[in-house]
């Protein structure tokens, strides 16, 4: 009697998957929530929004192209007999090099420039990261997957307490601080032996191109918001707390509130979407919860209101995000191009960074962000009803 091959084990790679990723956001959430706004704070007061624009343009350009690049080496690795985590060390290399270079500059020029040795640099690591996600973890596991993504934004927010929480800590230290704990968190997988077999890379079904634009095109319009809140939250807190005294402690509490919160739902949403067979009704409610959130910080009269409505948005925008990360990875129209096609798809996370950046720059002032959070809740509702275009498979093997 012939017996089905034993299931390989996932749990350990999802397990390394979730920390890897969380490593990942630490490198870049402290930074562009606190560190970054505050050093452009010091460095031009006066024009801290321009630095700080500048600075993300800069640095989102440098980001997209390092995404593209780095999963297509890793592909290449793949194809000629390596694997991927080589080029996830690299970018880690780079990571450890970039956070002194800003902690250091002592002109815009510097500060911008090390910014986009930064972005650079985290996404060397995440572009074969994210092909390690869609080669290694089985498609009825993605789902699972996409929900520990939701890991790495409470890890970070987290660690963003605790560097603004002692007083000890100078800004230097913080800022070396921060590739250290990224390191540590990128350790398990980086141990793990690669196994594509766990996966279904095999499976090399061509899915129409359709399908992947319109999902990466939702991401993009409910991205808008996600990209450029963190880099003005510090501020817009500002406009409701005039005067108070540790703001930054304060928003780095709520982040932390705001990111616990849409871990469970995430977990739960992802595992359901696996046992239904289906992503789209999830990452559409979400992001109208998203929505929500947002006219509510619009509207928020008080920082105690603008919380609450910053963890709405947060648990809402979180959801959507992890689910459709893992959601687009399967509608790859190549399997041998997993890291450069995914690449070109990230290009859904960093345009919405300079795109919003944009329109906060546009719509505006270090007094009043009514108008831009308004426009941001518009595009979110766009990108909730976008994904329901996504012609997705029912069912999977």
């Amino acid at each position: 009697m012939d017996h089905a091959p034993p299931r390989p084990r996932t749990a350990p790679l999802l397990l390394a998957v979730g920390l890897a990723h969380a490593g990942g956001v630490v490198a870049y959430l402290p930074l562009i929530t606190l560190l970054l706004p505050m050093r452009v704070e010091a460095l031009a007061h006066l024009a801290k929004i321009d630095l700080l624009t500048a600075a993300v343009l800069a640095g989102g350009m440098a980001a997209s192209l390092a995404n593209i690049v780095f999963g297509w080496l890793s592909d290449v690795s793949v194809a000629r007999g390596g694997g991927r985590r080589r080029w996830v060390f690299a970018g880690l290399v780079a990571l450890a090099a970039s956070y002194p270079a800003m902690a250091f500059a002592r002109t815009p020029v510097e500060l911008v420039g090390a910014v986009m040795l930064a972005q650079a640099a985290i996404n060397a690591v995440l572009g074969p990261l994210f092909a390690i996600i869609a080669e290694e973890v089985p498609t009825q596991r993605k789902g699972m997957a996409g929900g520990l993504l939701a890991l790495g934004n409470p890890v970070a927010a987290g660690f963003s307490v605790l560097l603004m929480g002692y007083a000890g800590l100078g800004e230097t230290v913080r800022f070396l601080l921060v590739p250290v704990a990224a390191v540590a968190l990128m350790l398990p997988l980086l141990a793990l032996r690669a196994d594509p077999a766990r996966g279904d890379i095999e499976a090399a079904t061509s899915w129409p191109r359709r399908d992947i634009v319109i999902a990466s095109l939702a991401r993009l319009l409910v991205q808008l918001a996600c990209a450029t809140l963190g880099l003005y939250l510090l501020y817009y807190f500002q406009t409701l707390r005039p005067g108070g005294r540790d703001t930054a402690a304060w928003v780095g509490s709520v982040l932390m509130l705001s990111y616990l919160i849409p871990l469970p739902v995430a977990l739960i949403a992802g595992r359901w979407s696996d046992r239904r067979g289906t992503r789209k009704p999830f990452q559409c409610a979400a992001a109208l919860v998203g929505a929500v959130g947002l006219a509510g910080m619009a509207l928020a009269k008080t920082p105690w209101q603008g919380a609450a409505a910053f963890c709405l948005f947060s648990a809402g925008s979180a959801v959507f995000l992890s689910l459709n990360a893992t959601f687009a990875m399967q509608l790859l129209p190549r399997p041998d191009r997993r890291g450069r096609d995914l690449g070109l798809v990230n290009l859904a996370n960093t345009l919405p960074a300079m795109i919003g950046t944009l329109l906060v720059w546009r719509l505006a002032t270090p007094d009043d962000f009514t108008n831009v959070l308004l426009a941001f809740a518009a595009l979110t509702v766009a990108g909730a009803l976008a994904i329901l275009a996504v012609r997705e498979n029912p069912t999977w093997p």
